[in-house]
């Protein structure tokens, strides 16, 4: 039977993310709306999400820490073309944004020394086959596939080349080894639920010496470059940013970095992340139509977490057909307003991803659960009608 209770917030996407609980347009009324960002109250707003992501995240003092354009993708692009090309570089792709960099290290950046080191959806790589000798470029979560890096005991303390690693849907939900990592990026829109706009750039004392030290071979744009006359532009990790951002976006992710410290900070993001993740795996042992997508519960995302569909009358569908399937759930789920967004990546295994990073509420998945029941049953009566 259809459920008749519904998830308080049914906004499951894996970006942009659900909101806090609780949030609302009127805790953005501060906003330094019609000011630039170059005013004291502007830097100000900017220097407050630095101050507040170091504290929160437990970056160490010496790490530089800058609002850049253009979201994650533009914050790791940034690294990528000023950073790479001093040594080999060995890139670790598991899915699609993992292979967005090995394309751009490969076909735009043209790196001849270049080591790839591949797996398929809902499995990782092999780490231990980084060289220290040479960059290492990685996703620590997958967001397209749920697989994320185990821990970082395959990276080296007395490593030579620089480690870049995009944490877009890991950081906030799971413990960074931060000495470990020489360039972290994220976006406010992906964990924290905040507006698009801009990304963070966190940078080692190693990677600024790269950054003072190399000069890339290609030319770079002007909304790339850190440095000028060989020394690093600071401003950029003080507030002071390379384009104009959204004073609206600011304020918004300053909100979700109260609301962070308010509940408890990181340990509380991570706990909220982790139970929910628990709530899943409890619901899918007990139901025999769906399972994971990544098999190894140690690698298992407790943010983007994909779920494929194995039931018997499933696996006797044609490969077109168990492409159908998850979007005619998705079409029904979200007609009944109890889920959005959560099909799975187009390039990913048909299947169902569901967000469960610290901003849902336990309390909403569970609610969602009889949901994607409901649903699977009703497209199997349909198909076998």
């Amino acid at each position: 039977m259809k459920p008749n209770v519904r998830p308080r917030d049914p906004r499951f996407s894996s970006g942009p993310c659900a909101k806090r609980p609780n949030w609302s347009l009127d805790n953005l009324k501060n906003a330094s709306l019609g000011r630039s960002h170059r005013s004291a109250e502007g830097k100000a707003r900017l220097a407050e999400v630095i101050d507040r992501s170091r504290a929160i995240l437990h970056i160490p003092k010496d790490w530089r820490i800058g609002i850049v354009p253009a979201s994650d993708t533009g914050a790791f692009e940034m690294a990528m073309w000023s950073l790479l090309g001093a040594r080999g570089v060995d890139v670790f792709a598991w899915e699609s944004f993992g292979a967005g960099w090995v394309q751009d290290i490969e076909k735009q950046l043209r790196i001849k020394d270049l080591r790839k080191f591949g797996a398929g959806y809902g499995e990782v790589p092999d780490f231990s086959k980084a060289d220290p000798a040479r960059d290492a470029v990685f996703t620590w979560n997958g967001t397209t596939s749920g697989a994320r890096v185990a821990d970082g005991d395959w990276i080296r303390d007395d490593r030579e080349g620089l480690t870049l690693c995009d944490a877009t849907s890991a950081v906030f939900a799971m413990d960074l080894p931060w000495t470990k990592l020489d360039v972290v990026t994220w976006s406010w829109q992906k964990m924290m639920g905040g507006e698009a706009a801009h990304g963070m750039l966190v940078l080692s004392p190693r990677a600024v010496e790269r950054l003072q030290t190399y000069t890339p071979p290609w030319p770079l744009p002007k909304i790339f470059r850190m440095t000028s006359a060989g020394k690093l532009i600071e401003g950029i990790f003080k507030g002071e940013t390379i384009n104009t951002p959204s004073m609206l976006c600011v304020e918004d992710a300053i909100d979700g970095l109260k609301w962070a410290e308010k509940i408890g900070g990181l340990k509380a993001l991570i706990a909220r992340s982790e139970a929910n993740l628990a709530a899943i795996a409890d619901w899918v042992a007990r139901t025999d139509w769906v399972d994971f997508l990544v098999a190894d519960p140690k690698v298992r995302s407790c943010t983007s977490v994909c779920l494929k569909v194995v039931a018997p009358w499933f696996e006797k569908l044609s490969d077109d057909a168990k492409a159908n399937v998850p979007k005619q759930m998705v079409k029904l789920l979200e007609k009944e307003g109890a889920a959005f967004d959560i099909d799975g990546y187009r390039d990913a295994p048909p299947g169902l991803r569901v967000w469960a990073g610290a901003t849902v509420d336990k309390a909403d998945l569970e609610a969602l659960f009889p949901w994607l029941d409901w649903a699977a049953e009703t497209v199997a009566k349909e198909l076998a009608a």
